[in-house]
């Protein structure tokens, strides 16, 4: 599979309704905020882990598609599989490379010929950084920011109960335990995102057929990852600036700055996708740049 040819930039809209997009383990779980402004945030890792998810789900025993950062598994033994298909001790990868000048690029090529996600968004290999290895860290094509809601959300705290107790004991005191979680009744977000056919072409060979998955993934991704917890999250609408050239052919951010959503009515809170408006500015386009709108 060659490499992409073209550098893309895109923007996704998603929302939650009645949940928690992503909890912030240093906040008791609640929604994460930006403490200043209100908006809802969601970290690219988040978003990355369900794009991961969704590719582990959908090319399930394919080769080449394996997922390296993957729940449960160390990551070490991917990097020790990379060492001994090309025949190295992974405990000393320092002589080899004395030994054998091409090691870095063997390792490399093994790792982002079976592992999707280090093809994609690139990855930190310990195994390989311990050993000064150049390729330990990798550069992904694929980038994210972090996602942020249109308008400020106000998470709430919600009290629940369970009508059976946990142990004998409990069960002669009491019969029902208490429990809270927290939810944003409704948010908009919007993440922008880059794929450098560059990086690509130079590091990890992201194909063409990487770039169609991918698509697929941002478009499904929260519908394999529904839980009581995460509530309604759907992804509403995927825009695709499309540069007719490696390096690009206008910035990403004027490119951005083409795409709007407003409120249809500013004095109502938003409890609905169709409480918004998303246009695109489509005239006196950049000369290479083209747009679709894949959702």
């Amino acid at each position: 599979m060659s490499a992409i040819k073209n550098r893309y930039d895109f923007i996704l809209y998603f929302d939650v309704e009645n949940g928690n997009p992503n909890g912030d383990p240093d906040a008791g779980n609640m929604p994460r905020t930006d403490q200043e402004t209100g908006l809802g945030l969601v970290t690219d890792v988040c978003l990355k882990r369900k794009v991961r998810n969704y590719i582990e789900a959908a090319c399930e025993g394919q080769e080449g598609f394996r997922i390296y950062v993957h729940q449960g598994t160390p990551l070490e033994k991917g990097d020790q599989e990379a060492c001994k298909y090309v025949g190295v001790d992974a405990a000393k990868l320092k002589d080899a490379k004395k030994k054998d000048p091409e090691i870095d690029r063997k390792l490399l090529s093994f790792m982002v010929q079976n592992f999707f996600d280090i093809r994609t968004f690139g990855a930190v290999m310990t195994t390989f950084v311990k050993g000064s290895l150049s390729c330990g860290q990798v550069r992904g094509p694929v980038q994210l920011g972090f996602a942020r809601s249109l308008d400020p959300v106000l998470p709430q705290e919600v009290s629940i109960t369970r009508s059976t107790v946990t142990t004998e004991k409990e069960a002669e005191t009491k019969n029902t335990m208490m429990g809270r979680k927290y939810i944003v009744p409704y948010g908009l977000y919007r993440v922008e995102g880059y794929i450098s056919a560059n990086l690509a072409r130079r590091v990890t060979g992201f194909s063409e057929e990487d770039l169609d998955l991918f698509w697929k993934a941002l478009i499904n991704m929260f519908d394999m990852d529904h839980s009581a917890a995460r509530g309604n999250m759907a992804a509403r609408k995927l825009i695709v600036f499309r540069h007719d050239s490696e390096l690009g052919n206008a910035p990403a951010s004027a490119l951005f700055d083409r795409v709007k959503a407003v409120r249809r009515d500013a004095a109502k809170a938003p409890r609905a996708y169709g409480d918004y408006e998303i246009t695109i500015d489509r005239e006196n386009l950049p000369e290479g740049v083209t747009i679709e709108e894949m959702l």
